[in-house]
């Protein structure tokens, strides 16, 4: 889940990011940047109450420059800047100045935080010592009305690539309420906590969004109204469509109990007997094969599942996949899968899988729905 870009971004997580809050932002401004809804606003806020201080935000789309620089008024014969008050209360306490959108200012209010970043001044005054200076914000390709950050401002903050960490998200989820669906969708489909973000402006899968949807299914249970077509209004109002599908689905045929697909791999004797939760973990497995994440698990795991898998969908799994399964080390396994369910010896493995297609044709479609 790093950020796509032509240049080299080093990313860290968000409790990665909590702890150079904690130990830099005293006396370095940071600036948090990633794509919408993956928390960076929270993680500003716990840091500071994890350190006991209050945190005082301004909103870079709805702050002017004067809001940073203060309104002059005369004290004797000259005028004197005035802060405002959230960024210069009376009680001189340190505290964490949070700028959350910061990519948004304008240049003009980009301009006006230059001496807060760099020196932890507003005009004559300087911040209490001890406070934090931390903004936020999305990147321009995030497509989120941002703003091109200038050399200055950029050069007075050190910059953290913020990512999504599955099991992070997870840890959070599971001591702020999340419902179980959806801790065990996340479980079964891990790619599915973030997705990027679609050409047009339509849903798309965010930590923000799944923990929404978890509120407003909640909300909706609570009163009754769950049923099939409310959860699926719901879902494709706050998800990426394909894992909106996806989640409906599962949580129709009350598949909450499906495992984490590196469980099935390592122990196929639990891939679940039910058919329509079986299609599922199949077809994740083969995703995943496309996308090439089995190679993390060395040949012997494979051939054992390759091995283990029921014979009527073992060539669902191999058809059109047997350099991707071979170059994983599955190859003899394979072969010999091949063999016995088709019912030959000593042919070669080309005129092998001839035979293999035209048997997998006159099966059920296996990309298809569930029915």
């Amino acid at each position: 889940m790093q950020p796509k870009s032509d240049r080299l971004v080093e990313t860290v997580t968000l409790s990665q990011a909590r702890s150079l809050i904690r130990c830099l932002a005293h006396d370095q401004s940071l600036l948090l940047l990633s794509p919408p809804g993956i928390g960076k606003s929270d993680s500003v806020v716990q840091a500071a109450a994890e350190t006991g201080l209050p945190c005082r935000s301004l909103l870079g789309t709805q702050i002017a420059p004067e809001d940073v620089s203060g309104v002059p008024k005369i004290v004797g014969e000259r005028s004197v800047f005035c802060p405002p008050r959230i960024l210069l209360p009376e009680d001189p306490q340190p505290f964490c100045l949070f700028l959350d959108e910061l990519p948004a200012c304008s240049p003009d209010v980009q301009k006006a935080f230059y001496s807060l970043l760099l020196e932890r001044r507003l005009g004559e005054h300087r911040l209490p010592k001890g406070t934090w200076v931390v903004a936020a914000g999305n990147r321009v390709e995030d497509r989120a009305l941002v703003r091109a950050l200038s050399t200055a401002l950029v050069n007075r903050v050190i910059m953290l690539h913020v990512r999504v960490d599955v099991k992070e998200w997870l840890q959070w989820a599971q001591g702020h309420g999340i419902r179980e669906d959806i801790l065990a969708f996340i479980l079964f489909m891990p790619d599915a906590l973030m997705r990027g973000i679609p050409a047009e402006p339509s849903p798309f899968s965010t930590p923000r969004a799944w923990a929404s949807l978890s509120r407003a299914l909640d909300l909706a249970q609570g009163a009754g109204l769950l049923d099939r077509n409310i959860r699926r209004a719901l879902a494709f109002g706050r998800l990426s469509p394909e894992d909106a599908a996806v989640f409906c689905a599962m949580a129709e045929e009350e598949l909450e109990n499906v495992l984490p697909l590196d469980e099935y791999l390592c122990r196929p004797d639990l891939l679940p007997r039910q058919a329509t939760a079986r299609w599922f973990v199949l077809s994740r497995i083969r995703e995943s094969l496309d996308r090439g994440e089995l190679g993390v698990h060395p040949p012997m795991v494979i051939n054992r599942f390759l091995a283990g898998v029921p014979e009527e969908h073992r060539l669902a799994l191999l058809v059109g996949r047997v350099r991707a399964w071979g170059e994983i080390g599955a190859a003899e396994t394979m072969l010999k899968s091949l063999r016995e369910i088709c019912g030959v010896d000593g042919e070669a493995p080309a005129d092998l899988l001839k035979k293999t297609a035209q048997y997998h044709r006159m099966q059920p479609d296996f990309e298809g729905e569930p029915s």
